[in-house]
């Protein structure tokens, strides 16, 4: 007798081919809305699914996780981030839980370094006076932004994607520094160019750009703080295409309406899908809709490991991409 299929609860629509994929291999529920789910349906995929594959837009903590059913066994999330996932909770109901890391460091790392381009520079001003119609033609001192090349850019957090853009600032003759939890092995600073920072205090008072790129954690909640974002030059510009919550984003505001930072390039906000009006109002600021990993590829490979951890788990074996309290 064929082995019973694990039921599988999907809360977003995922790409086509992710979804057929996953139809063929598991019994799959899938939302066809792509509406976030409520509260109430996170209880209930909780309480029948063998396997949740949740997305960064929903909140798995404790309260969901105390309604579980027996047979929730895993929760593979289709993101590299977890701080939507009480892990720690999790892990003490004897539930695994699984992320996608990898796959998303390139496209996060080239959408990081067009901001990094685009802001100093002032391209959002520039299409806004296009599609406003204010341009009345070339002027010598109009529109005047920032090269970045000689630069120095500050990166936080030096992982996957940290490296990628320290690789891709190099070759627009940036000068490369970063504040890790750890110091890189120095075959990795060589290579490039790299200057480490135990502290981040000290590294933000000397860069003409800031990248975030560290997770969002207990530990990171607001690690520019309103005292640290003042710690950086008048002449600076904070790009962060990791999570909002690791910048006070009313300080920010305030900073960039005060004329205290030259400038911001932001994918993502601390109340997404709220952006704060101040933000908004800017003409210092770029904003995007969080859409840093927003390419096709990354979202079929994302798919791919997904399943992978499920077969992997299902199978018997310790998935590819567990993720435990440790490692947070």
């Amino acid at each position: 007798m064929a082995r019973k299929k694990p039921l599988v609860v999907v809360t977003r629509k995922l790409p086509d081919v992710v979804e057929t994929r996953m139809r063929e291999l598991f019994e799959t529920r899938l939302n066809h809305e792509d509406r976030p789910c409520t509260q109430a349906e996170l209880v209930e995929a909780v309480r029948t699914a063998d396997v949740l594959v949740p997305t960064v837009t929903d909140r798995i903590d404790a309260g969901v996780l105390s309604q579980a059913g027996p047979n929730l066994k895993l929760i593979a999330n289709f993101g590299n981030g977890v701080d939507n996932i009480d892990v720690e909770s999790a892990t003490q109901r004897g539930i695994t839980v699984t992320n996608t890391p990898g796959v998303l460091t390139e496209d996060t790392a080239d959408m990081t370094m067009a901001l990094i381009l685009a802001v100093p520079r002032r391209m959002a001003q520039g299409i806004k006076v296009i599609e406003t119609g204010e341009w009345h033609g070339w002027s010598p001192t109009w529109m005047l932004g920032h090269r970045i090349w000689g630069k120095r850019l500050g990166i936080i957090g030096m992982g996957r994607i940290g490296q990628a853009v320290a690789k891709r600032a190099l070759a627009f003759g940036m000068s490369i520094h970063y504040h890790n939890r750890r110091r890189l092995a120095s075959s990795i600073e060589d290579k490039l160019e790299a200057t480490y920072w135990e502290s981040l205090d000290q590294m933000l008072a000397r860069m003409d750009v800031v990248s975030i790129h560290c997770p969002h954690t207990p530990g990171t909640y607001h690690l520019l703080s309103a005292r640290r974002l003042k710690l950086m030059k008048k002449e600076a510009y904070l790009v962060n295409t990791a999570r909002g919550e690791v910048v006070d984003e009313n300080a920010l505001a305030r900073m960039l309406e005060a004329g205290e930072l030259a400038g911001a390039g932001l994918d993502v906000f601390e109340h997404e899908p709220a952006v704060n009006p101040k933000l908004v109002k800017s003409d210092r600021v770029l904003l995007l809709p969080h859409m840093g990993s927003a390419t096709i590829e990354g979202r079929v490979d994302m798919g791919e490991k997904v399943i992978i951890n499920i077969k992997t788990f299902m199978d018997g074996h310790r998935p590819p991409d567990r993720v435990l309290p440790s490692m947070l």
